[in-house]
């Protein structure tokens, strides 16, 4: 990775990705919870919130949206997924190239890559490319590290974590995102094995407001510089009001409790107490 070429997308040094790739790799049951977030708008609209520093997007739908949001939001162009209907061992498709997400705006770019797989070699030699030519035009790579496939027994172990942050490291990421390994000191694990390459967590599935925000700070205390979230996001009633905690928690230091507290609009509730 290169020294602060990250900055189009974080702010301080830290990250918030508002990731909407779902469509293609979940299919629609991500948006059966709130139905509105089947339109890209609204997402792009959450997307101008004060605390989302990039929105992660796939080509289409940056084609059909961008345009109307580019002065508010900072695209992240996802080059590679696949959607959930594919039953093979994992793999990705790439389905954009960097020189074509540079003509559409791309502050950034964003890759999978499956460690594990038996795919592996092939989506390395896919990132390479996809890397070396992000360089070519000042573009930082995200790298979306997920060890996955037949032979990996358990993805979230501590030590499966800290590869796949060292992962980030080895091939040139600026970003690492990886999943949450289970406690801070695993994430301080991970985050050591990447070196200077920032590390950031996977939202993963919708959870309670309390428990996702303790899970973000546990990571930030573990040296992670944020996180890549969309369903415990955009699945929620009140988006917005999650952004305003994460805020708070990420780039503010709140705990977990005051920051719901102040997000909901309440001097003090003894029921999170």
């Amino acid at each position: 990775m290169i020294p602060h070429a990250d900055e189009a997308i974080t702010r301080d040094g830290k990250a918030l990705i508002l990731a909407y790739d779902h469509g293609l790799e979940h299919g629609p049951v991500d948006f059966d919870p709130n139905p509105a977030t089947a339109d890209p708008e609204r997402v792009f609209e959450l997307a101008g919130h004060d605390a989302v520093t990039a929105l992660a997007v796939q080509k289409g739908v940056a084609e059909a949206h961008y345009d109307d949001y580019a002065d508010d939001v900072s695209l992240l162009l996802k080059l590679n997924g696949t959607s959930n209907l594919w039953m093979g061992e994992p793999d990705s498709a790439v389905n954009c190239s960097v020189e074509y997400a540079d003509e559409l705006g791309a502050d950034a770019v964003g890759f999978t890559l499956y460690g594990g797989s038996n795919h592996e070699v092939e989506m390395a030699e896919e990132f390479r490319d996809a890397q070396e030519a992000a360089r070519d035009r000042d573009l930082p790579v995200v790298m979306w590290s997920y060890p996955r496939g037949q032979g990996l027994k358990d993805d979230t172990a501590p030590e499966t974590i800290a590869y796949a942050a060292r992962l980030g490291l080895e091939l040139g990421a600026d970003i690492a995102k990886v999943k949450y390994p289970g406690s801070p000191e695993a994430m301080e694990q991970a985050t050591s094995m990447a070196g200077p390459t920032k590390v950031i967590m996977s939202g993963g599935s919708k959870t309670d407001d309390l428990a996702f925000l303790q899970t973000v700070k546990g990571a930030l205390d573990g040296g992670a510089k944020g996180l890549a979230v969309g369903r415990n996001v955009f699945q929620r009633e009140n988006p917005e009001q999650i952004l305003d905690a994460l805020e708070a928690v990420i780039f503010g230091g709140s705990e977990p409790r005051e920051a719901l507290r102040e997000a909901n609009g309440e001097v003090h509730d003894a029921a999170l107490d």
